[in-house]
This record gives C-alpha cells, structure tokens and sequence, in this order.
C-alpha cells in the first residue's frame, strides 16, 4: 500500500519504491509539508519543525498567544493568500467582497485504487487501475464556502507522484481566481541549486544552473504556449549532485500554455518550489456549485542524481503518458522536404524525392508548408486548407499514391491553429482570431491566431483535417504552430471574463486534437511549435513524437538534446540529418557525425535526396541500415549523459537495453585540439559481471564502468564514432 493515513494524527505519508512524501493536518486544520525525499519508514516527521517566534510574521487568531505558531514560518503543503503567510501563495481569490483571503481548513479525505485523471485535460493515467492510487484531500473556507480538493497520483514502482487541484466555488456569491498552482513544496532544511532549461527559437532547452538565492525567481511563459525560452521542467538539487550522485526533484507541469515555476528562498532559508498556470492576467469567475481543476504537475525524487531522476521521468512518459499504437511501436524513418524546396515544389519534385528516398531505405515522405490555397510564401492562406492545384495537379490522392508506389508512406504538414489576413477563411470570418476590437492585431510569420475558446472555431478545423485525412492514405501529420499568442480577446466572453481566454484556448486544443487522434488512431501524430516551443508532457499525451528543434545543425543538436533528456525520453525526439552548410548555421559537418547525433531519436532526413552524390547515398544507406539495427535500442534503453557538452570538448552519451544485453555509445568531438590527451569516458548502466564486445575486443562491465573506456582523440573538426556493445560474439556497426 503506498497511501498510509494515521487518522488520529491527522498523517498522511505516500511511499514510492524509493521515496516518501509526507504531510500532516495540524490542531487547527492546516496543513504542514513535513517532508519529501529518499524512502523513511514508520516516522511521524513532525519533529522537524521547531517553532520559534521569528518577529513581524504573524500568528492566526486560534493560535492565542503562542507567538511561536505563523503561517509565514511553517512548511505548508498548499499555501494561500490573506492569512498571514507573506511568502508567495499559490491560491489567491478574489472574493465577492473584493478581499482576497482564502482560509482553508482540512475537512476530510479519501483514497483509492487507480489514478485521478482530469476531464478534458491530458495526465498521466493507470489502464489497469492496479499500477497507482490516489489520495484526495478536502479544504474549505468555512466563511466563502470555498472548497479546495488536493489531489495525489501515486505511482510506486516508477517513484513518481503526481498533484493537481480542484477549487469549487461551494459558497452562494461568485468568486474569482487569481493564481492558482498545481503543487507547492516546502523544503525546510537544504542548500539548493536550481537547474532550469531556458532558451529561444532554434537553440530550446538549454541547462542553466545556479545556486538558489534568497527572495523569489521565477521561471515561466506568458506566450500562450510552453515556449522556446522556458521549458515546464525544474530539478531542485544540492549543490554537490552530479548524474550519478546527490539529491535531486522534479517538477514537471503536463501543460501546453503559459506557466509559471517559482522559487522562493524565505527569511529562514526554507525553500518554496511551486508550478502552475501562469497567473499574468488570469481571472476566472466561478459562480456558485461552479469547478475549476487544474493542469497536472509530475514529481519525482532521485537520490542516485540526475540519471535516475530522468529514467524515472522517460519511463512514466512511455508507459503512462504516451498514448496509441506508435507509444512502443517503431516510427517510420521520415524524409521531410523542408529544408530541400522550402515553398517551391510540386508533384514532380516530391515524387522524385520519394523515388530517390525509397532507393536509400527512407519509408516516409512528409510533405511540409506550402500544399494548400495560394502559399507560395508564409503570408498568406492559412486556414484555407483546399489542395494548391497548380502544385498538386489533380489533388493529394493522386500524389499520395504515386509515393505508395515506391513503397514509401506519405505524411503532411498542416498548421490549424493558425490563420493569414490574406486568405478567404479570414474574409469570412474575421471574428474568429484573436483580436482586441478597435486595436491593429500583433502579427507574427504574417498570421494571427484563431481563437480555439470558440466551438465553431474548432468545429470548423475538425472538419478541415477530416477532409484531408480522408482524401488519401496519409499516414503521418506534422501538426505546427508558429507564433506566440498576443492580442488575447475573444467575442465571445464579456469583458470581466477575459482573463480566461489563454487557458480555454489550451482547453479548446485539447478537444480538438483528442477528437482527432482518436479518430486517426493509425496515423501518427508529431508536435511541432516551431520546432520545441511546445515540447512539453501535454503534447506527448496527443503527440508521441515531436519536432525537437527547427535547429538542425549537429553540433548545436547536441546542447539542445542534451537538456531535452532531463526529463523527455529519446523515444519522442524526432531528430533528422540535414544538408550542409547547415541553413541555421552554416557549419559543414560530416554525413556521419550529422548521423550519430541524429540516431539520438525518432531518425530521419532534411535534404534533396536528388542533389546527393553516389558517395552521399552509399553513407545514408549505411546509416540507415544501422538505425534499423540499433533502433531497439535508442527507443527502449536507458538513457545516460557521459559528459556536459557546457564544460567538456567532448560529448558522450549511452543506451542500454533494459536487460544490459546491449547498447549504444556515441561520441562527438565539439572542439579539436592539437596533440589533445585522449578521451577517457566511464560508462554507466552495465552488468558488472558480464563481459562485453566493443569493436572485436572483450570489455568486462566493472571495468567499462570503473576503469573507463578510452578514445585516442583525433585532429578533425566535428569527429565523432558510435560503439555497438554486446554481451553476444557479433558486432552490428
């Protein structure tokens, strides 16, 4: 049993495998965060706190004159506004009255097998009902009414718990929410840093790491969507952890908008770590009998550092995230035509691509912008989603077949959320983006965003994408969105109420794309923002796979997949060699390192097959054919980070196969040096006591991992090499 209540103390105590988490409710109903880390058995883990009258943080009335008792010095597990605590809350309402006090007391409980899940929003969930349970915690405001249910996902074996809220307006008058978090943790005792994965377009997830300081940080988006410059994810971790080492949280927000991670470090040096909807402009009215549930957020705790941190992470998104037959199924080697016509292609030029693709072993073709009403550039037709004839003669059907003929499947690119001024869709309705009325609309790529809190709006879309799925045997969709959203106004609310309109657009996409992808269960569905700016655990639960980066280049490719394996499994990194000189960068890289980095994925293609030389296909053939080998083993190992492309000239990485039967070692040299000491690398995650094959010559495990492995570094730009290890007598590389 992983949910423990001692209801004469009012103690609850969640276990993992490894972990626990625990929290009381004290005499006068409040509820005090005692602890979350490695595993403690049978302890009340209230001695921890010792009260002390700290000066100018004040004590709640039923306290009487025990100065030593303040919401502004205890550990809450969900602190709120107005009631002395001056830390920053993760409740506030507005109430009737225009105050902004929420007294929540504890009422009552209840547990049970199987896992909550969240109408209409993505979480993690237990098909079996056996795998999880769920702890559910009853507040109140005994004078608004107001109701506030805490919810808990324990998923033992993967050391996994997950929170989410409910707040029910249970009182006679409207209220209004301000700011509401999913999960707030109180850490009493630590010194912390704090490793987030900031960025921007084409350079997304980068690790950054720093020591936690006194006052508030904050991390987050206010652009509607996850973002290219922050990523949902934070790991708290002592100042000593490294991969395999130290302490180390998780948080991690299943959400697609805005969000907001904040960390507080309090006059006492208690840490406060919480996440949830970004709360800039957020007002929501519930009126009476009214609910509000909030997205999830995924912790986890690690005492073996970050390598264990992230496998607990990678294995609950596979097995508990990931949904429909591509969750463990192999994808398909894609070619994509992007980089190799940008807008300038038709019929012809994408056969002749299949063709050559087919030749190579590629088994995709996707067909990326340009296909539909007049785009011939980015400033026109989107939302006009007819066939571009004049590129297309006769329509998709007759060129999806042609495709089919070589033995190649047919994917296609479509950007529904969004729409050009110039198209006929936005002549028919230009009520249907979002748009302050009187005011000129912030362009961004030349488009405005549709407004998805409107049900026409989304009918309109269903039926856009159901007449062009149906039109032919597509088998792939590459679904974008290339803007951060602005102008955020909709029609359809009053003025009072448009402070919900970035969280009913997420809810409104939602929708859509669950009445999609389960409509189209054989087609596999891809996230793109463009590249990682939505590249978060609400994509994954409609998307299996997604675009890591519009950032091609390999050795860039390296940092941003590198912070993309914190908490993201290599199972849904969709990652391709490009052409060279690089388009985003301009580096001449070798076909065979652009191929090793790109093996760290769902393994695909960015060019003109017809422009390659005889030498160029002989190599990707060859890649090919080794993806398909290795493949098992990037989809289904264990993901380890031998280096930190930030401090050292080299870049490691390693994949074991759950068995430790096998696995795959990749190296890329980031900067050549002359008559450079050798690269020694010590491997992780094999069976000590099995000898293994690497490159004709016997390695055992405890010396791979003790000893090490070393590589006599050469002087050439970008060298890399990519070991096959097995415990059996053949090689595969």
């Amino acid at each position: 049993m992983s949910i423990i209540v001692n209801e004469h103390e009012k103690l609850f105590t969640l276990h993992t495998e490894n972990t626990t988490y625990q929290f009381k409710a004290d005499q006068h109903g409040i509820l005090l965060h005692l602890y979350y880390g490695q595993k403690i058995t049978n302890q009340n883990l209230e001695y921890l706190i010792l009260p002390v009258d700290r000066g100018f943080s004040g004590n709640p009335y039923d306290a009487g004159d025990d100065r030593t008792y303040s919401l502004d010095t205890l550990p809450l597990e969900y602190p709120t506004e107005g009631v002395g605590d001056f830390r920053c809350p993760a409740l506030s309402v507005l109430n009737s009255n225009g105050s902004k006090v929420a007294d929540l007391r504890f009422c009552g409980y209840q547990k049970y097998a199987g896992k909550y899940m969240i109408e209409e929003q993505p979480a993690l969930y237990d098909e079996t009902g056996k795998t999880a349970e769920t702890l559910m915690l009853h507040l109140k405001d005994a004078l608004t009414g107001l109701e506030v249910t805490l919810l808990y996902g324990v998923f033992a074996e993967r050391d996994i718990i997950t929170r989410s809220v409910i707040v029910r307006n249970g009182g006679i008058d409207d209220t209004k929410i301000l700011r509401i978090q999913s999960a707030s943790i109180d850490f009493q005792y630590g010194e912390w840093e704090i490793i987030h994965f900031h960025g921007r377009h084409n350079m997304e997830r980068i690790f950054e790491r720093t020591p936690v300081p006194h006052g508030t940080t904050a991390y987050g988006s206010r652009r509607g969507t996850s973002s290219h410059q922050h990523n949902p994810f934070l790991i708290l971790c002592g100042k000593n952890t490294s991969e395999f080492h130290g302490e180390c949280f998780g948080m991690n927000l299943v959400y697609c908008g805005g969000f907001i991670a904040r960390i507080e470090r309090d006059q006492t040096d208690l840490v406060r770590l919480s996440m949830g909807l970004n709360d800039d402009g957020l007002s929501w009215k519930l009126s009476p009998g009214q609910t509000f549930h909030t997205p999830e957020v995924v912790l986890s705790f690690s005492s073996e550092g970050f390598s264990k941190l992230s496998h607990n992470y990678h294995a609950i998104y596979r097995n508990n995230l990931c949904r429909g037959k591509f969750k463990f199924n192999r994808k398909p080697i894609v070619i994509n035509n992007w980089e190799a016509t940008y807008f300038d292609f038709n019929s012809d030029k994408l056969i002749e691509i299949a063709k050559n693709a087919a030749e190579l072993g590629i088994e995709m073709l996707v067909m990326d912008d340009g296909w539909f009403g007049e785009r011939d550039n980015d400033k026109c037709s989107l939302g006009d989603w007819v066939v571009n004839t004049k590129k297309l003669p006769g329509g998709i059907t007759p060129l999806v077949e042609a495709v089919n003929a070589f033995g190649v499947k047919f994917g296609i690119w479509v950007e529904p959320e969004m729409i050009s001024e110039n198209s006929d869709l936005y002549r028919a309705h230009p009520e249907w983006v979002l748009r302050v009325p009187g005011r000129k609309p912030v362009h961004s790529r030349s488009q405005l965003v549709l407004d998805l809190s409107r049900e026409d709006v989304c009918d309109y879309i269903y039926s856009s994408m159901v007449s062009i799925l149906d039109s032919a045997n597509i088998e792939y969709v590459k679904w974008d969105m290339n803007r951060s959203i602005s102008d955020c106004y909709t029609t359809t609310l009053p003025y009072d109420r448009q402070g919900e309109v970035m969280h009913r657009y997420v809810l409104g996409l939602y929708k859509l794309l669950e009445r999609l992808t389960q409509r189209y269960t054989d087609v596999l569905f891809e996230g793109c923002s463009g590249g990682g700016g939505r590249f978060d655990p609400a994509m994954l639960y409609y998307h299996p796979l997604i675009w890591c980066s519009d950032n091609t280049d390999a050795i860039e490719r390296l940092k941003i997949q590198y912070g993309t394996s914190f908490a993201y499994p290599v199972s849904v990194v969709s990652s391709h060699v490009s052409a060279v000189p690089n388009h985003q960068t301009g580096r001449v890289t070798s076909l065979y390192t652009r191929g090793v980095v790109a093996m760290s994925g769902n393994f695909g293609y960015e060019l003109d097959t017809s422009v390659l030389s005889i030498a160029e296909k002989i190599k990707i053939r060859k890649q090919i054919q080794v993806f398909k080998e290795v493949q098992h083993i990037v989809h289904n190992g264990n993901y380890y980070r031998l280096s930190n492309p930030f401090e050292q000239r080299y870049v490691a990485w390693l994949m074991v196969l759950p068995d430790q039967s096998a696995a795959l070692l990749s190296i890329v040299i980031t900067q050549a040096e002359a008559n450079a000491p050798h690269i020694h690398i010590k491997l992780a995650g094999l069976n000590r006591n099995v000898s293994y094959l690497i490159e004709k010559k016997q390695y055992s495990g405890e010396a791979l991992m003790n000893a090490g492995y070393a590589i006599q570094c050469p002087t050439q730009d970008y060298y890399s090499t990519q070991l096959y290890i097995s415990s059996d007598s053949e090689s595969i590389l």
